[in-house]
């Protein structure tokens, strides 16, 4: 009975064949280690945050009289509303620590390189909708960090010139933060992780493309591949397992650890909190706002913090594959990177009081940026060091096989314009 259905739907529809070679078929790296566990594990936690986020909305009042109360109707009145609340603001967190992680893994083992640059740009732009969406779900709440979150972060795009008013009122819907804000917030707020999953197809296009990068930096002949089921659904099954155990740590045990205290009270514009703070996935961009004296060159340095890494193709200009397997500079530059980017993090939790703190954020923010503007010269010196002390073969091989391919290339150019001359 099961083979007559599927056998009536591949004549109108390529299920089987769609099936075989996006899943079950798809030749993956045998050598894949848990790291790359993480890209699956963002696939769940959005269909997590979907699903939560379908039920709240039922229930959710996009009204500035109504939106607390909501909340608290959702908590107390709604069956298990308070598991679908929970369960959506960690879920929130957790999407972030796995995307970070899974950025974290790819800078490691350089998988940003060639021919894999369009598969990390569509990454990239997943990350600038993920920020955009969270943003706009901060504000629904309408507690009092809600609301001054909004209002300052709103408050930048007056930095751009000639049209930073106007693109506030746009956002605002208003000339403050109000009730048109909270409700084209919320449409967004609703609407954007469908834009996601369309453009998390086509990031997972643009990965069956090019195939799955692994932890040698090398292409890895066919067969050297495995079938991604059974091997790997088992493989991700045991990480969503982990996963899914400290989720439900945060859920039950911890739900608020991660939520700000001021958010529980309603918003009131003429109330200012002592120290607005964004959520834990936004920190270290706002220390790097901060640490800038001028509000257009602070709103300047955040933006180009996120857009700067879309440069790493062509930043890191380094032969060698494999990241910083075969790197020990890139490795340590990696870790300071990753140590930079923690102490960001520390001072952008920490109200701005004192010089300590501001000195510490201008100097991690000075660092921050001078990872990724001193990597052209430190790859290729690093290339030179590493190669008068001897690579392995196979990554000699691959080195003097690019070298020839370029040096050919120049050749059939040199005869073209030989040709038009």
């Amino acid at each position: 009975m099961a083979n007559n259905i599927m056998n009536w739907i591949d004549k109108r529809f390529p299920a089987t064949e769609f099936i075989k070679h996006s899943l079950t078929e798809y030749p993956t790296p045998k050598n894949l280690s848990y790291w790359w566990n993480f890209g699956s594990l963002a696939g769940i936690v959005l269909l997590l945050q979907l699903i939560t986020g379908i039920f709240l909305a039922m229930h959710y009042k996009a009204d500035v009289e109504l939106s607390f109360n909501s909340i608290q109707h959702i908590m107390r009145d709604v069956n298990y509303g308070w598991l679908l609340r929970y369960m959506h603001a960690t879920g929130a967190s957790a999407f972030f620590f796995v995307i970070f992680t899974h950025m974290a893994r790819t800078l490691y083992y350089g998988s940003y390189r060639a021919p894999r640059e369009l598969l990390w740009w569509t990454g990239q732009g997943l990350l600038l909708l993920l920020m955009a969406t969270a943003f706009m779900g901060y504000l629904l709440p309408w507690g009092q960090m809600s609301f001054w979150g909004a209002t300052v972060i709103t408050n930048l795009f007056k930095a751009i010139p000639f049209v930073g008013d106007s693109i506030v009122t746009l956002l605002r819907g208003d000339f403050t933060v109000g009730d048109p804000t909270l409700t084209r917030f919320f449409a967004l707020h609703y609407l954007m992780p469908f834009v996601i999953v369309g453009a998390v197809l086509i990031h997972l296009v643009a990965l069956h493309t090019v195939k799955s990068s692994n932890p040698t930096g090398l292409e890895l002949p066919a067969k050297d591949n495995i079938p991604f089921h059974p091997y790997f659904t088992i493989k991700d099954l045991f990480g969503l397992g982990v996963f899914l155990i400290f989720y439900s740590v945060f859920v039950f045990f911890i739900p608020t650890s991660l939520m700000e205290a001021a958010n529980n009270i309603p918003a009131n514009p003429m109330v200012t909190p002592n120290h607005i703070v964004p959520e834990w996935y936004f920190l270290p961009f706002y220390a790097i706002l901060r640490s800038v004296p001028s509000l257009v060159g602070g709103v300047v340095a955040m933006g180009l913090s996120v857009v700067i890494f879309a440069f790493l193709p062509f930043l890191d200009r380094s032969r060698i594959p494999g990241g910083a397997r075969y790197r020990p500079v890139y490795k340590a530059q990696f870790y300071v990177f990753m140590t930079v980017t923690i102490v960001l993090g520390c001072v952008g939790y920490r109200p701005p009081t004192s010089a300590a703190i501001a000195i510490v954020g201008q100097i991690a923010t000075v660092m921050y940026f001078g990872s990724f503007l001193l990597l052209p010269f430190i790859s290729k010196m690093e290339e030179r060091w590493l190669i008068k002390r001897g690579l392995p073969a196979i990554v000699m091989a691959l080195i003097n096989e690019e070298a020839a391919e370029i040096e050919k290339h120049k050749q059939k150019k040199n005869q073209r314009n030989g040709v038009k001359s």
